[in-house]
């Protein structure tokens, strides 16, 4: 069994919230954590699947069913499907507001944060269950395959690299086929919606140039950033803004886009095995949007995500905003031995920030004499993060 890193958290929220919504993307284990917690007061759990017709029907009158069930821990999944539900658990919270009354679980949280958000205010605590992260899974010789294989539960703990991508190539277009056309709505053509999520595999670690893919796709432009948005409202994708600081240049003002799991991007690629990936021109840019997403999991909301790039040549993959709202200055090499390019030199003249790193997948960690740390993902993620978010 696999410790997830955000149990603790939900477990002393549920001491306090009457409501607790865990939200990520499909299958990255939000059901079977929900329902292997201990909840507090050892309250009886049900558990209501609303994909599931007969749990459906259970709600139609959901107020009358729920009081039955009023000394119970009621998990709710997939809660967006049934909007109405969020002003009825309101009402129940207030006739009897103890902790740990509901957990909702949702993987579309434009709805779900928007329907519980106005219903639940004061009421609920959310928390977002991404798939594993590296120090969620560590041993050693691990850091290749769960790069390759991403987080996902399924991938990660298949037998072999080839079920892997067998099962995230399903997942993927399972994925943009059903369940992101059927957000979309009637206008939408699942074979259209599966050629748009290939289609952003050839930007990621890239600038977000969305006049071109609405020109290599035939969309409008609006029609395309729609897409953008309800990819990563469900916690596929993610848009890395450029830092913009008074510094007397010329700065990128563009996004940069990334697949957040690195197994989704390497099936979405048609990347068959980890020799395809290794000998693949966009190696590099894996790599980085791996390691950018990895942070993310550590730091979550406590930092701020930029990246900094001149007209002149300037660059940082990730520029980091602390809690103190310090600086550090990240480069992502996928080499243990790297070469540190001009254009970061000159960024650190730039933006000056208090630390300096460049990360490698598993090199030894030690400090240059020009101040900039080289270290591996691993001790970044477990010694040198923990200390920059303190």
């Amino acid at each position: 069994m696999i410790y997830r890193a955000a149990t603790k958290q939900i477990l002393d929220d549920l001491a306090f919230f009457p409501v607790v919504a865990i939200v990520g993307p499909r299958q990255a284990g939000k059901t079977t954590l929900a329902r292997q917690l201990q909840i507090p007061g050892s309250k009886p759990v049900l558990y209501l699947d609303l994909e599931w017709e007969e749990d459906r029907a259970k709600l139609a009158d959901a107020g009358t069913y729920l009081l039955q069930h009023e000394d119970k821990c009621v998990i709710i999944d997939e809660v967006q499907i049934m909007p109405q539900l969020f002003g009825i658990l309101r009402s129940l919270v207030d006739k009897k507001r103890e902790p740990a009354r509901f957990i909702l679980l949702g993987s579309a949280s434009p709805e779900l944060l928007r329907n519980s958000a106005e219903s639940l205010a004061g009421r609920i605590s959310y928390h977002e269950l991404t798939p594993f992260s590296l120090p969620e899974i560590w041993e050693a010789g691990i850091l290749r395959q769960h790069w390759f294989r991403g987080g996902f539960p399924d991938a990660f703990l298949a037998p072999d690299d080839k079920r892997a991508i067998t099962w995230l190539t399903q997942f993927s277009t399972t994925f943009a086929e059903r369940d992101l056309a059927q957000v979309i709505g009637k206008e939408a053509n699942p074979a259209n919606v599966l050629r748009f999520v290939r289609m952003l595999g050839h930007v990621h670690g890239q600038m977000l140039n969305i006049s071109g893919l609405s020109n290599s796709l035939n969309l409008a432009s609006q029609t395309v950033s729609r897409y953008l948005d309800l990819l990563e409202g469900s916690f596929l994708t993610r848009r890395l803004e450029p830092f913009f600081a008074n510094v007397g240049k010329r700065l990128t003002k563009t996004p940069k886009f990334y697949y957040r799991d690195s197994g989704f991007y390497h099936a979405v690629a048609r990347l068959r095995d980890r020799e395809d990936l290794y000998a693949h021109p966009a190696v590099g840019a894996s790599w980085e949007g791996y390691v950018i997403e990895q942070v993310y999991r550590i730091a979550g909301k406590q930092c701020e995500y930029y990246f900094y790039r001149t007209s002149a040549g300037a660059e940082v993959d990730l520029l980091l905003l602390t809690p103190r709202s310090e600086k550090v200055c990240i480069e992502i090499k996928y080499a243990n031995a790297p070469h540190i390019s001009r254009g970061f030199y000159n960024s650190l003249d730039d933006l000056k920030p208090r630390l300096k790193y460049v990360i490698t997948p598993d090199s030894e960690t030690y400090r240059r004499s020009d101040g900039i740390s080289i270290v591996n993902i691993h001790d970044f993620l477990t010694v040198e993060l923990p200390e920059i978010i303190a």
